[in-house]
């Protein structure tokens, strides 16, 4: 216990020595440019935390972060440095739009027949239905506490799942962190889960101040919808506070009342906006829980096999892959396997 408090204090000090840090460049960056938008970019830009408080400083109006902010990012910035500079093309007026990234869904995606070809391999049985019955259904399901593996055209480009290969839950279900932690990603039981949002519905369960479409902020919950917490909570043990129930959405709810927020948008996800929007019609809430569709260790899942292999060898409820639905319970039970660890624990 003393060691693991050891490593709590130099975590803590890293992180308050490294905002220090940013908000000096941001704020020197501010003088020498007098520019009122900033791009922030590098490793250090996935600091969520560190990114809500250059916004709060309120000396820019838009702070923009590269999705792929590490070195992956690198890539892009050599490209455009090639257009502007070696080709010398003009910049693009953007007419209001966020980027022009599209929701960073670059990578690869695969059609209905590669999804058919890998249910054949692992008869595997499933149904399919429209875009608006999917929805629907999967709303439901996640309303009544199921877990639901989501893999859904392009995938993402930067370590966030944004929507495409996304592992989704009810934030409103006191027991989905414990149980996503425990049983879903093979991890610590304390770790939190970030929300995705109806881009228009946001001011009604964040105080946020910008769009947050690449899970790159860490903003406050209102205080709508805050629970009012005992005169002895901070006097508690960690794991008390932990699991207190602090909102009415505690699974994505930190200790300190923040979450790390994804803004959902019809223009750039409407398949996942149209998701969020069928769970508000039957809860009241357009938030869902969002993690990445893979286990502690392994990378993110790409490919239909990869989805379907994580599905079976988790307890993850359903699986959908493009239009089709695939149900734990029908499943073949040889499939239904122990996790094998392909990869080292981080």
């Amino acid at each position: 216990d003393r060691l693991d408090m050891g490593h709590c204090n130099l975590a803590l000090a890293i992180q308050k020595v490294t905002e220090d840090i940013v908000i000096k460049m941001a704020r020197e960056a501010r003088r020498i440019t007098g520019a009122s938008n900033i791009c922030v970019a590098g490793g250090v830009a996935l600091n969520c935390v560190a990114n809500g408080m250059i916004l709060d400083l309120g000396a820019f109006d838009n702070i923009f972060i590269q999705p792929a902010a590490g070195d992956a990012g690198g890539a892009l910035g050599a490209a455009f440095a090639a257009y502007h500079i070696y080709f010398g093309k003009e910049r693009v007026d953007l007419k209001g739009k966020p980027d022009n990234m599209q929701g960073a869904f670059l990578g690869p995606e695969y059609t209905d027949k590669d999804v058919q070809i890998m249910a054949r391999r692992y008869n595997a049985p499933y149904d399919s239905m429209s875009t608006e019955g999917l929805c629907l259904m999967v709303a439901k399901l996640i309303s009544q506490g199921n877990v639901v593996g989501w893999m859904q055209g392009r995938m993402e480009f930067g370590p966030r799942a944004l929507g495409a290969r996304s592992i989704l839950g009810d934030p409103a279900n006191p027991e989905m962190q414990k149980r996503l932690n425990l049983k879903i990603k093979y991890r610590e039981s304390f770790r939190p889960f970030a929300p995705s949002v109806l881009a228009e519905d946001c001011p009604k369960y964040f105080r946020t101040g910008s769009a947050s479409p690449y899970m790159l902020l860490a903003r406050e919950v209102s205080e709508d919808i805050r629970m009012e917490i005992p005169a002895d909570f901070h006097t508690r043990g960690v794991k008390e506070k932990l699991y207190f129930k602090r909102s009415t959405l505690p699974a994505i709810t930190h200790v300190d009342y923040t979450a790390r927020i994804q803004t959902v948008h019809n223009e750039t996800n409407p398949k996942f906006w149209s998701l969020l929007n069928a769970f508000k019609d039957l809860t009241g809430h357009g938030v869902l829980i969002n993690t990445s569709f893979n286990v502690r260790g392994e990378p993110i899942v790409c490919t239909p096999e990869d989805a379907y292999r994580c599905f079976m060898r988790t307890e993850m409820d359903y699986l959908v892959m493009n239009n089709y639905i695939f149900d734990k319970s029908k499943q073949p039970e040889r499939e239904k396997t122990d996790r094998v660890d392909t990869f080292e624990l981080d």
